[in-house]
């Protein structure tokens, strides 16, 4: 009968940061027939290389008196690059200041010399622990953020989950897309990741920008020309929609494109072909069309500006983005996520916001949208001279302008306590509609404990979900 061989667990990594050879042979001793690998370096120096050659480790042994370096400054240099690592510091003074020191510093625990055997197993097996368990609480961060984070959308809210489902619905199928949303939004970046999602993410993804393109090149720029089709065409022009052949195109503030383009891309949906300016012979193209707007295009309809053959053609599944103000709880996700884009653009280490900018950020109703806050991120990484973002760096329009909520007025008939309770849902149904169904974020926005939110919830008889 075979007998499957037991699963050993990994075997783990040691480092000891020592000069006296005796100390090497003893913690080799006593360490490999322990399932340890026990590399040796016998100064500060060759101990920094260790670590940033050889590793990683799971655990570090540092004696506090070095021939080049005090052992304390190897542990602060370490701090800065692997926290992570679990670190016992070997002493052979014993001294409470050295032992207070390094536990400051971070160091995981400390031995004094001589040391008895099964404390040091003891401390290096809890070690090796305790950088695992670190390392494993990191990875499981870094899978949660990238949960949180679809393509370049940052956001945990309810709204947007359900903006990834879409996309990932909508993705594979080569339908239109109409996505609709305030400016600064993000409508580009569900556009992006429509594309690259779908089967055409290796062909072009091509923006024409209708809005900021003269009426008279637009044309030009989407349908190209031949050779000779206006004074100066020397040469024919391929144009943006034969650039994305396979690929897709995002027609982004499509309201504004004129009825005679308006008739051509119609053309372009339903034939498949165009013919460019000058020309004499059709073009056929495939591309998928994705059309951002911040108006109405209905209304738009009704009044006769928008074509209501374009508009059912473009709008055969449709998305709203939702503004920041409706999804609040995501605003310490996209905060950190423009401190660190920020941070590696200018060469700079902030690492964070105020908690006065935050409650700020919290409050503001983000009228610019996530394009806006992304700018005062930008504009705070540039200025902060250290590692925090202060209200004093924050623009003046963004400190000025506060919500006044609208006071409450006592229906007739209605009695005091009634109308408090009411008013009492409805601040905390807001709240936590801002706070994206997070009740500790809600409570921060209501200034209330966690635990007196969620005794008025039961309360009241508020649904969370």
């Amino acid at each position: 009968m075979l007998v499957a061989p037991e699963t050993q667990a990994p075997r783990s990594r040691i480092l000891l940061i020592d000069d006296e050879p005796v100390v090497a042979d003893v913690m080799r001793s006593l360490l490999v027939p322990e399932g340890h690998e026990v590399r040796v370096a016998t100064d500060a120096a060759s101990g920094r290389h260790e670590i940033e050659n050889e590793g990683p480790f799971d655990a570090l042994l540092l004696d506090v008196m070095l021939p080049d370096a005090d052992g304390l400054e190897v542990l602060r240099w370490l701090r800065e690059r692997q926290a992570d690592l679990a670190v016992v510091m070997i002493t052979a003074f014993g001294t409470v200041e050295n032992a207070v020191a390094a536990m400051k510093l971070g160091a995981f625990h400390y031995v004094t010399k001589p040391f008895k055997n099964d404390e040091v197993r003891l401390l290096v097996s809890k070690a090796v622990q305790t950088t695992r368990l670190r390392r494993e609480n990191q990875d499981l961060r870094r899978a949660l953020e990238e949960h949180h984070r679809f393509e370049r959308l940052v956001g945990k809210s309810r709204v947007m989950q359900e903006i990834y489902r879409f996309i990932e619905q909508v993705a594979p199928s080569r339908s239109n897309v109409l996505i609709q949303g305030d400016s600064g939004t993000g409508k580009e970046l569900v556009a992006q990741a429509i594309h690259q999602r779908s089967p055409r993410a290796s062909k072009p993804f091509v923006v024409v920008s209708s809005h900021s393109i003269p009426t008279e090149l637009l044309e030009d720029n989407l349908f190209g020309h031949a050779r000779g089709a206006f004074t100066g065409a020397a040469g024919s022009k391929q144009g943006l929609l034969e650039v994305a052949d396979g690929g897709t195109v995002l027609f982004d503030e499509i309201s504004s494109i004129t009825t005679e383009v308006q008739v051509k891309l119609l053309r372009v949906i339903q034939e498949k072909e165009f013919l460019p300016l000058g020309a004499l012979e059709s073009r056929h193209v495939d591309v998928r069309i994705l059309a951002a707007t911040n108006e109405d295009l209905k209304a738009l309809v009704v009044q006769g500006r928008f074509r209501e053959d374009l508009y059912y053609r473009l709008n055969v599944i449709n998305v709203t983005v939702p503004p920041l103000r409706k999804r609040v709880g995501d605003i310490p996700l996209l905060v950190e996520h423009f401190l660190e884009r920020f941070n590696a653009e200018n060469g700079k280490e902030v690492r964070r916001v105020s908690p006065e900018v935050l409650d700020r950020f919290l409050e503001y109703s983000w009228p610019g949208n996530v394009r806006e806050l992304e700018n005062v991120i930008e504009r705070g990484v540039v200025l902060a001279r250290g590692e925090e973002i202060g209200l004093e760096l924050l623009p003046r329009d963004l400190l000025e302008r506060t919500t006044i909520p609208e006071m409450a007025v006592l229906p007739e008939g209605m009695r005091f306590y009634e109308a408090v309770s009411r008013y009492e849902r409805q601040l905390i149904e807001s709240a936590l509609k801002r706070a994206g169904g997070v009740q500790k974020l809600a409570a921060d926005l209501l200034g209330l404990k966690a635990t007196t939110l969620n005794e008025k919830i039961k309360r009241l008889g508020i649904p969370v979900h």
